[in-house]
């Protein structure tokens, strides 16, 4: 029996705006690393994995416009005229989302002078003779004249997950007419976000009363005299070929010149390798925890290294003397390497290599030696993770010369992976496998029990180290940022494993009370929440809580999905001030979470043996340079909620008559904006002490003191501040800030025309990141940005805002940078024993004696201000507690 042709025909642009505007409340939330919003392609991959498990598709197109203008234009020139620009945190994901459409298998496709709506309409009518069973996904209700016994349009509904299947009976069930018939009704109706008129004054009750009773516009017209007289009558007359034209405009072409046919879109499934790819790009941690991807196993053919198997015995017997460099690695079994299981090392001195699985060898007085002579260079892959690892064996690593993972990132900043094999491949090196094929990964991750294939391994990661050293140091002079690794990154690396080492120390007890404290905080709001409910049911419960707003409160819905009612937050914010439940819903959700995440989340990290976390800082991971950390999160800790802010309590000093003291920036990276963009009227307000949002709030409102500027002014002028630094739009600005999108592009403008140094800037920049494909930070941080010439205008658009940005957020980053290592190296000089313990954002935290705070409230903001050399002052404010929270 032959199999069914089931064709799956999609609207790609109805659908992307769908999913962008169904997300658009969590447009903060969805950014990757590299700044790109992705909340539309995120929606998308939601509404393809529905309607692929639902339709089971053998052949699949996504069709997209072309462009603004079609022949739709030409016969009306005014067709979809004044559509709001498309917001360009949307336009630039569209060529992300023809990105995944391609690892998942499938055809797009566009053509010149006609909509998507005419390929769909096309290739339908193609499936229809030649026996397909068809399925359209869009946002457009204009599409549902294609359906017929063979088509079936399903439209999605307020988001892109829920669809309305419109099948001909359907039609005839909602309007009364055939799916043909829509034309008409669209021709006498018009369409207002296509902007074709239709007849005046006639809605869509009256046309389907007119279509139902003379079959078509046609058939109105040639019946027209049998019309009484009426305004309708009249309208209908004097717009006569409007009707006419504006159902022309409405029918869907279904026998356009393709140049794709069925054939070419035959659907074999999806590229799981580059959807993978895709999905850490995006960083789409669920989607790829979903995938549970085997790799299959290397061909790659590596040369065999000969080694020696080191022991007690062997070590007393070899002389090491005499060598001044040498490439070692540690291995250890896990992410996390405070607490991961040491399980081996390598060593390679000239063409020698020495392996273990015994960790403890390296205390051998022969090897420490080797580690912790100043004079001897020691090559490695991961410094920081590699000095904390040693220490864990009371061994001192001093003299780090190479670090492979430092000098990548440093090369390029997307080269980001903290696997050897992988980054090995991005330097056209082939020797050397990734852990995962050798070592597994999940509950499969072990060593191999194999010594000759496990030493090789190692001894393999030793070689890659001293085979890459010479071409990625050259290529480091050739960038001119060895003083960036020398003076900034690699003493960096070092500051942040001794902080890392130290860590912080956590007042278990505390915690505990404020768990318990917020329990019983939140079994009050449950109970007010029943109470206002009129019954028990389960919080936690959407399908519950759904049923308790919706069919019992008779709330409005706003969302629904496959099981029932949207509960999410975005939809609850949407209900604020209709029922006091909502409030106390919202109030219940932020409490629970700060309870799970941070009480009893910091409860499960906090080392039993000193009471403290152990942070670790990923120094390669974000392509502006910032810092950030995991294991604990630290840098992430909310301080907005009361609730959330009162987990800083728990941070304490380790010794009872110490200290916890803090030293911030103060609005850095727009102090850095006014040092590189020049801006006269910038520079001035910062160096007369100005407060730079009420400046900038004074010259948007067009006031005359700062005395008029209120504190949502402020607020406003705040978040165009900071939005500018980000290259935020039009559409960002006014969700940011709860205004129109209108207003927001007149703030943007009036914000350029105070500091037209800033766009002047922005201009410049973004020419030059076209010349040499690439911008940089004051200490020459460099960042390549490939799309910045590209032909696609969304990709390069992308591009530019990132050439905007990068310089102003990466030499913010490398501020703090230097003055972490100058006061690491301040606090040794003064043999205080004050500690650094973190870094948060524009943050420098320290635990001091009580003795010491004055040394540091002196010294502090002296170290941290000459950090750099701005044509502006920097701002450093400093303040000192008990606990985090008394510092802040």
């Amino acid at each position: 029996m032959e199999e069914k042709k089931r064709l799956l025909l999609i609207d790609g642009n109805s659908v992307a705006f769908r999913a962008f505007f169904a997300l658009h409340q969590s447009l903060e939330r969805f950014v990757n690393h590299d700044g790109l919003h992705t909340n539309a392609i995120y929606g998308f991959k939601t509404m393809l994995d529905n309607i692929i498990e639902n339709v089971e598709p053998t052949h699949i197109l996504v069709a997209f416009d072309a462009g603004k203008k079609t022949f739709r234009n030409t016969k009306y020139s005014d067709y979809k005229g004044g559509r709001a620009k498309t917001p360009t945190e949307l336009s630039e994901q569209f060529p992300y989302v023809k990105k995944m459409l391609e690892a998942y298998g499938m055809k797009h496709y566009e053509l010149k002078n006609y909509e998507a709506d005419d390929i769909i309409g096309t290739l339908a009518y193609q499936g229809e003779t030649q026996g397909f069973e068809t399925t359209i996904v869009t946002g457009d209700r204009d599409l549902t004249q294609l359906a017929t016994k063979k088509t079936t349009v399903a439209v999605t509904q307020k988001g892109v997950t829920e669809v309305e299947n419109y099948t001909p009976e359907h039609v005839k069930e909602k309007y009364g007419l055939t799916p043909a018939q829509i034309i008409d009704m669209k021709g006498l109706v018009g369409d207002s976000s296509d902007n074709y008129p239709g007849v005046a004054k006639v809605g869509e009750k009256t046309a389907v009363k007119l279509i139902k009773q003379f079959e078509s516009i046609e058939g109105i017209y040639e019946n027209i005299d049998a019309l009484k007289k009426s305004k309708m009558k009249e309208h209908l007359v004097e717009d006569k070929e409007k009707a006419f034209m504006c159902k022309d405009l409405a029918r869907i072409r279904c026998d356009i010149p393709l140049k794709v046919t069925l054939d070419d879109i035959e659907w074999t499934g999806i590229d799981e390798k580059a959807l993978v790819d895709f999905f850490h790009e995006m960083d789409f941690k669920r989607f790829l925890e979903k995938m549970k991807m085997d790799d299959e196993p290397s061909q790659k053919v590596i040369q065999n290294i000969n080694f020696d198997v080191l022991s007690q015995e062997k070590l007393d017997q070899i002389d090491f003397s005499g060598n001044k460099e040498i490439s070692f690695y540690l291995e250890m079994l896990g992410e996390n390497y405070h607490t991961a299981p040491l399980v081996g090392f390598v060593l390679n001195i000239g063409a020698k290599y020495y392996v273990a699985r015994d960790t403890k060898l390296l205390k051998h007085l022969k090897l420490r030696k080797l580690l912790e002579d100043e004079n001897i260079a020691v090559d490695v892959f991961d410094g920081k993770r590699t000095f904390v690892g040693l220490d864990r064996l009371g061994i001192h690593l001093t003299a780090v010369r190479f670090d492979l993972l430092l000098v990548s990132y440093l090369l390029d900043t997307s080269d980001n992976s903290n696997d050897l094999g992988k980054l090995a491949q991005l330097h056209n090196y082939t020797q050397v496998l990734e852990d995962e094929q050798v070592y597994g990964k999940g509950s499969k991750l072990k060593i191999p029990e194999n010594d000759t294939e496990y030493y090789g391994h190692l001894c393999n990661k030793a070689r890659t180290i001293k085979k890459l050293r010479n071409s990625m140091m050259k290529k480091l002079s050739d960038n001119h940022q060895e003083e960036l690794y020398y003076n900034i990154e690699r003493p960096l690396s070092i500051v942040l494993a001794e902080m890392e080492i130290d860590g912080i120390t956590v007042d278990t007890r505390r915690l505990e009370e404020m768990g318990s404290e917020f329990k019983e905080r939140i079994s009050e709001i449950k109970e007010t929440i029943y109470q206002e409910a009129g019954e028990k049911f389960n919080l936690n419960s959407p399908k519950q809580l759904g049923v308790i707003l919706f069919e019992k409160m008779k709330l409005p819905v706003i969302k629904k999905t496959k099981t029932g009612y949207s509960t999410a937050v975005s939809v609850l914010e949407k209900l604020r001030g209709m029922a006091p439940i909502i409030d106390n819903i919202l109030k219940y959700r932020q409490i629970a979470k700060i309870q799970s995440t941070y009480v009893e989340g910091l409860l499960k990290v906090t080392f039993k043996k000193d009471s403290k976390v152990h942070t670790r800082y990923t120094q390669t991971l974000t392509s502006t340079g910032r810092l950030s950390s995991v294991d604990p999160n630290l840098q992430n800790i909310p301080i907005r909620l009361a609730e959330g802010k009162k987990i800083r309590q728990a941070f304490i000093p380790q010794e009872k008559e110490w200290q916890i003291f803090s030293s911030d920036y103060s609005q850095i990276e727009l102090r850095v904006l006014a040092h590189i963009s020049r801006d006269a009227n910038m520079r001035a307000a910062f160096s007369e002490g100005q407060d730079i949002h009420a400046n900038t709030a004074m010259n948007i409102f067009e006031l005359d003191s700062p005395t008029e500027v209120t504190s949502n002014m402020r607020r406003q002028a705040k978040a165009v501040n900071f939005g500018i630094v980000y290259g935020i739009s039009d559409y960002g600005l006014a969700q940011n800030i709860g205004i129109t999108r209108k207003q927001a592009k007149e703030f943007i403008e009036k914000y350029f025309q105070v500091f037209p140094g800033v766009k002047e800037y922005m201009e410049r920049i973004v020419s030059s990141a076209r010349e040499k494909g690439y911008v940089e930070t004051l200490f020459k941080r460099r960042r390549y940005l490939p799309d910045i010439s590209s032909r696609n205008y969304n990709i390069r658009s992308f591009a530019e805002r990132t050439a905007m940005n990068t310089p102003i957020q990466g030499s913010a980053a490398d501020i703090i940078k230097v003055a972490m290592i100058n006061m690491q190296k301040m606090l040794k000089e003064k043999k205080l024993k004050a500690k650094m313990l973190l870094q948060v954002h524009d943050e420098l935290i320290f635990e001091a004696p009580n003795e010491e705070i004055t040394v540091l409230e002196k010294f502090v903001p002296k170290v941290m201000d000459a950090a750099v050399s701005l044509d502006i002052p920097l701002k450093v404010e400093s303040s000192y507690g008990k606990t985090w929270f008394d510092a802040k």
